[in-house]
Parts: structure tokens; C-alpha cells; sequence
């Protein structure tokens, strides 16, 4: 039996074998809760960018791409000249004007990466060390840095505002990640370029271009491409007139950056040299004619149903109707012929329109647009005086009358209860129609009236292209003073009216817009004319050749100095408160017209404009008239209008006597004396000389002393009745 002291000796032993840990040297020791805090940093790191990169994918999933603000997308409408290709002016403050990327040459877009973004084409639209590197610069008070690359840039130009907010930095990191998923780089760049701002007022390369070198971006070299990308840092700290020498240290980062990638060679480096920067002029976009010629484009647009925000936005290309050489042509017109004295609320319009398109190919409507807005030239404002007769003279035409029919020229003279003057109250006896037209004689166009009715001379008027909305018409109960353009009608009216005698009674619409282009360059309208058979072309080419005897030998005489065919007719109101020159050529139909006006806008006579006594229609609209003609047909060949048929010619043979008092008798001819059935009326004179003091012609040809604008006054015979008189 073993003895207890043995026992517990065994247990002992087996205790002592039982495992135990391994020491570790204490060079390899790792204590266990130093172990499990790595193991749970470690799987808290993998959480967090788990989680953080799920929280990413959800905010780029929610991260929608907005539509570009309006800022960055508005395009001013643009409008040209005829011709398309010299500016006019824009509606709109925009000078942006997108180009596609291929339009700009490849060092011209290497010039800006290597001033923007060296790394453009490599990175996802964020630049981590570029960041860093600015939040690091920005901390320490370096220089201030956005850290933004070109995608980041364009994404808060057009997406974003430009606020400096960690809000906004974020979603600009997070809208330029996604922007690299959904669009080219390509696509990209040339967003931005057509985007950012330059300074001189210019948003875009293209504008930018233009501003600082007068070229398309197109034209530009590597040396010219460097400065606009130099001064995208900071349009106005950069800009040539303030801060030429910081531009200078700028445009030489950038070339050298471009050397330091292989966009240049070393020869092209050292041989650049600064360019010469054209001189910054701020424009008056407005200022002059060019207000009034943009107004009336966008006036039309609106009618056309194109609304505000389109056009001033939209990035529209019109093609107008103006003609260049013709605008300037009425420019100087006016400037060299006007008066140049006594000029006090003196208001001149001129308007010219070619016939068959009544495409409207030059407008005046006042000295400076920024100063007056009233456009003279389409305002409706002046009475038109005898420039009103041709309208008479074509409804007497369709009715048959002949231009060898005579009428009463003498002055005063009373018709139908209306007493009427002559111009000056000159009386020249019995006159042909003809005659009456080259002498605008009033008694003999008044009792024309009478007996053709006014209501035909209005039905004329309105055929021609005088719209019946005109101030003075008097639709519902025209009068005789009718003839003698008691109306008011637009320079631009009559100018149409006009033309729908050159264009052989065919009347036309009138337009200011040929072409709207969109944004895209995709046609949007086109102008067609809306023609009309207002008279025959016997009667239109019978005003025509009528018209042309009134430059050749009546009151439109200074019109000869054209050198070529013209048809005019003058006019002259009453107190002298208006005067006209209106014409054509086969070519162009042109209307002048002049007026004045005291402080308050009411009419007042010309007496003294110019040192003239009387402005007649023959003195300076006749000279504004011509000078503008000449000029404007300068290109054009001279052409000849359409002779008149034969008929019209034909003497009116007019009878001694007639049976009884309703016979009818023809136009232009005297009351002969009444037959009853017993034989002639028993006067107590002898027939033969009945009424023969009717037949008597004028003792002097009227058109020997052709008229002086500023010299002895011939008569003349625009002047219309008083205007206290019925």
C-alpha cells in the first residue's frame, strides 16, 4: 500500500506535464489586446471604405446632370447684312458664339491645357494631389488656388454657381466624376471653351478671338492662342490695359509649360514673341442707325410669333434685308445733304425698298438711336403732301382718262363748294394731266378728284400699299383734300407704294428679314413675298413714264443729277410743316421725308431750316434723295422703264355741243353748250366762242425756269389747302 506522501508526489508530476504557452522572445512579442485592436482597425478601415464607396455610387447615382443655366448657354441672336456675312449688331448682351472643337487648331487648345490642366486627358475629372495641393496653399496662405481641373471648371460654370462653399466644392467634384461617364473629353473641352469668360465682354474662344486679335479663332497660332489662355486665370487682373507686364509673366508660363509637354519645339519657343493686342473699344451696340435697324428686326420677329427669351437668348442667325452699301449710302446721304443750320426738332427719314420683294434694302430713322428711338423712317407722322397725286393720277388712268386731257390750272379755284390754291397761287390756265403732274398743279388734280370721285383715288392709294390704319385717311368720308396728302403715311409706306409702280402694279409685302437661322444652323423661316395685281401695267408703266416727265422737266427736277431713268414726285404741306421726295428706278423704290417739331412734339414749319425760307420736296429731300440713289446704284446697271401704251397719248376730242345736261362728257373736257330739241339754247353770243377763254393755253411754257432749291423759287404747286379748311 503506497504511502501518502508518494501520492501526492505523482500528482505533482502529472501536474508539471500539462501544456503550457510558448514564451515569445521579446523581440517578436505582440500582446494579444494590441492584436485584436489592430484586427478591428483593420476591418473598421474596410468598413469605411466600403461604406464610403457605396455612399459614393449613391450620390453619383443620385447626381443628375442638370440642364446648362442660362448663362452659360445664352447665345445672342445675331444679325447680318444681306450678304450674311457682315455684322449688323445682336439682340441680346451675349457675345458667345459656339464653334465646334475642330474649328480651333490643336496648339490653340494645347495652349489652354497647359495653362488649365496638364493632365486633362488622363484623369476622371478630379485631381486629388491638385486639390491637395490647393487646400495645402490655401491653408498656409500661399497663392489661392482652386485646385479645379478644366471638367471641374465647366461643371460650375455651366451647372453651378460660383460660390466658394465646401456645398458647392462638392458638387462640383461629384458632377464633374459623372460628367466623365456620360461625355467625351472631347465634347467636354469644347464645352468649356465655348463657355468661359475672357474679359472684353467676350464669353467663348470664338468671341474671345475676335475681341483681342479682330480673327476668328480659327486664324489663331499657337503665340496668339497662348494670351487667351492666359488671361482665363483672371480676365481682369490679366487684361492688356491694365496689367500688360502680368499678362506678359503669364503668356510666358504658359508657352514654356507647353515646351515642358512637347507642344511646341525649343526653335518655336525662343522665336515667339508677344502679339500686338488690337485696341478694346466698348461699343455702343445701339448707337447710330444700328438701334434702329436691330429694333426693326426684332420687332418682326415677335410678330412672327418668335417670343423674347428666344431671341435674345437663342442664338439666332437673321439674315436681314438690308444692304450694306445702300444702308451706308443713306447714311451718308443725309449727312452730306442735309441742313446743316437751323436744325432745332428738325426730324429726316429715309426708307428704300427694292420693287417685286419689298425687301427693305436701307432705313434712316434719325441721328442716334440711343438719343431718339422714334424711328422716322417707318413712324407715321408727316403729311405727304402732293407726293399722294400719282395715287389719283393711276385711279384716273383706270377709268380711261387721258394724260392729253385738259383741266383747270388756276388758282384760287372752287370745286364742289371747296376753294382751292395753287402753290405759291400761281395759275397756269388750262393744262394736260401731264402737265398737272410735272407741275403738281392742285386746282387741276382737285377737279380730276371730283370727277373720278375720291373714293377711287382712296382705293388706289390703299391698292399701292398705303395702309389703311394711316393717320389722316379718313376712310369713312374722304373729302377732295384727299389728292393732296392731307394723310400721314410712313416713309417706308410710301416707299412700297411707290414700288408697286416700278414693279409694273404688282404690290408687294415688305420685310426686314430674309433667313432666321437657329442655334444648330438649321433653316427656321424664309421670306416669300406676298404678291398682289394692285393696277394694270399699262396704268403702272403710264405713272411711270409720268413720274419720270416730273425729274425731267417739272418739280423733281434735282433728281437729274441721278445720270440715269428716274420717276419722283415731290411734296410740300401747307406751312411748310412737312416735305417729300419719293421715286424709283427699276432697281429701288426710296422715300424722303423731312418734318419738325417744337419741344412738346407738335408740328411746326421748317421756315429757316437749312437758310431756306421754304423746304419744298425738290430742295433737300430731293438732294438726300439722289445723292442716296446714286451712291446705292453705283454697281447696278442702268435700266429703262416700260414705255406706256399708245392710247393713253390720244388727244381727247371734245364736243361743242351736247343734247342734253346728262350727257355724259369726257374727262378733261369743258361744259360744251346744250342742244334742245329746237336747236342750240338761244345765249345771245355766238357758240363758236363759248367757253373758248377754257381752251386757252398758258401765254409761257411753265417749265422754262426750272426750279432753283437755292435760288429764285419757280412756282411750284405741292403746297395743299390751309389746314383750317374743309
Amino acid at each position: 500500500m503506497s504511502s501518502p506522501a508518494k501520492k501526492s508526489s505523482a500528482t505533482k508530476s502529472t501536474a508539471k506535464k500539462r501544456p503550457t504557452k510558448r514564451s515569445a522572445s521579446p523581440d517578436s512579442y505582440v500582446p494579444f489586446w494590441r492584436r485584436r485592436w489592430l484586427r478591428r482597425t483593420l476591418w473598421l478601415l474596410v468598413l469605411l471604405a466600403a461604406l464610403s464607396t457605396t455612399v459614393i455610387a449613391v450620390l453619383l447615382a443620385r447626381t443628375e446632370v442638370p440642364t446648362p443655366n442660362e448663362l452659360a448657354t445664352s447665345e445672342a441672336t445675331v444679325v447680318y447684312y444681306a450678304d450674311g456675312k457682315n455684322e449688323i449688331g445682336r439682340l441680346g448682351e451675349s457675345t458667345r458664339r459656339s464653334v465646334p472643337l475642330t474649328n480651333i487648331p490643336i496648339d490653340v487648345q494645347q495652349a489652354v491645357l497647359a495653362a488649365e490642366d496638364r493632365n486633362f486627358y488622363n484623369h476622371g475629372g478630379i485631381s486629388p494631389i491638385g486639390i491637395a495641393r490647393a487646400a495645402f496653399n490655401n491653408v498656409t496662405g500661399g497663392n489661392t488656388q482652386g485646385g479645379s481641373t478644366i471638367t471641374q471648371q465647366y461643371a460650375k460654370i455651366a451647372f453651378l454657381t460660383q460660390d466658394r462653399t465646401w456645398n458647392r466644392k462638392i458638387s462640383e467634384a461629384l458632377l464633374a466624376f459623372k460628367l466623365e461617364t456620360l461625355i467625351s473629353k472631347e465634347q467636354i473641352l469644347e464645352d468649356y471653351l465655348n463657355t468661359i469668360y475672357f474679359g472684353r465682354n467676350a464669353n467663348g474662344i470664338e468671341a474671345a478671338s475676335i475681341a483681342y486679335f479682330g480673327i476668328p479663332v480659327s486664324e489663331l497660332d499657337f503665340i496668339q492662342g497662348a494670351v487667351l489662355a492666359s488671361v482665363i486665370k483672371s480676365p481682369s487682373g490679366l487684361s492688356p490695359e491694365e496689367n500688360l507686364s502680368g499678362l506678359k509673366a503669364r503668356w510666358t508660363y504658359v508657352l514654356d509649360s507647353m515646351l515642358e509637354m512637347g507642344d511646341i519645339t525649343p526653335k518655336q519657343r525662343d522665336s515667339a514673341q508677344f502679339p500686338e493686342i488690337v485696341d478694346f473699344k466698348q461699343k455702343d451696340r445701339l448707337g447710330g442707325q444700328v438701334g434702329f435697324l436691330l429694333t426693326a428686326v426684332e420687332q418682326q420677329l415677335i410678330a412672327q410669333g418668335y417670343d423674347q427669351e428666344e431671341i435674345q437668348r437663342g442664338g439666332l442667325k437673321i439674315i436681314s434685308s438690308f444692304d450694306r452699301r445702300a444702308q451706308r449710302a443713306a447714311q451718308r446721304a443725309v449727312r452730306n445733304q442735309g441742313p446743316t443750320s437751323g436744325t432745332d426738332g428738325l426730324r429726316i427719314g429715309l426708307a428704300a425698298v427694292k420693287p417685286g420683294t419689298g425687301e427693305v434694302l436701307a432705313m434712316y430713322g434719325g441721328t442716334n438711336f440711343i438719343t431718339d428711338q422714334i424711328n422716322n423712317a417707318t413712324q407715321q407722322f408727316a403729311q405727304a403732301g402732293s407726293t399722294f397725286k400719282p395715287f389719283a393720277l393711276a385711279a384716273s388712268l383706270d377709268e380711261s382718262v387721258q394724260l392729253n386731257s385738259l383741266w383747270n390750272g388756276n388758282s384760287p379755284s372752287t370745286v364742289n363748294g371747296y376753294t382751292f390754291n395753287n402753290y405759291g397761287n400761281n395759275s397756269y390756265g388750262v393744262v394736260s394731266l401731264l402737265q398737272a403732274t410735272e407741275l403738281s398743279i392742285n386746282s387741276a388734280y382737285v377737279e380730276l378728284t371730283a370727277d373720278i370721285g375720291v373714293s377711287n383715288v382712296v382705293n388706289a392709294a390703299l391698292a399701292a400699299g398705303v395702309p389703311e390704319t394711316t393717320p389722316g385717311m379718313n376712310l369713312e368720308s374722304p373729302d377732295l383734300t384727299f389728292v393732296l396728302g392731307t394723310a400721314s403715311p410712313s416713309g417706308l409706306d410710301m416707299a412700297n407704294a411707290y414700288a408697286t409702280f416700278a414693279n409694273e402694279g404688282v404690290r408687294s409685302s415688305t420685310t426686314f428679314v430674309k433667313q432666321v437661322f437657329g442655334s444648330n444652323g438649321g433653316l427656321l423661316y424664309q421670306y416669300e413675298p406676298t404678291l398682289a395685281s394692285a393696277f394694270s401695267s399699262d396704268v403702272a408703266n403710264t405713272v411711270s413714264y409720268s413720274l419720270a416727265k416730273v425729274v425731267t422737266n417739272g418739280t423733281g427736277t434735282t433728281a437729274r443729277a441721278l445720270e440715269r431713268p428716274a420717276a419722283a414726285k415731290t411734296g410740300t404741306t401747307d406751312d411748310n410743316k412737312s416735305a417729300w421726295f419719293a421715286g424709283y428706278t427699276p432697281q429701288i423704290s426710296a422715300a424722303v421725308l423731312m418734318a419738325k417739331e417744337d419741344s412738346k412734339g407738335i408740328p411746326i414749319s421748317m421756315s429757316g431750316t437749312g437758310g431756306l425760307t421754304t423746304v419744298t420736296g425738290g430742295s433737300f429731300p430731293g438732294s438726300i434723295w439722289t445723292a442716296f440713289m446714286k451712291d446705292a446704284l453705283k454697281k447696278e446697271p442702268v435700266m429703262d422703264f416700260p414705255e406706256p401704251p399708245d392710247n393713253v397719248f390720244t388727244p381727247v376730242e371734245c364736243p361743242d355741243f351736247i343734247e342734253t345736261d346728262l350727257e355724259e362728257i369726257p374727262f378733261g373736257c369743258p361744259i360744251p353748250e346744250i342742244i334742245n330739241e329746237f336747236g342750240p339754247e338761244n345765249t345771245g353770243s355766238d357758240p363758236a366762242t363759248v367757253d373758248s377763254n377754257q381752251n386757252e393755253q398758258p401765254t409761257e411754257d411753265p417749265l422754262d425756269d426750272p426750279m432753283n432749291e437755292f435760288g429764285p423759287e419757280r412756282p411750284s404747286t405741292d403746297q395743299p389747302i390751309d389746314e383750317g379748311r374743309p
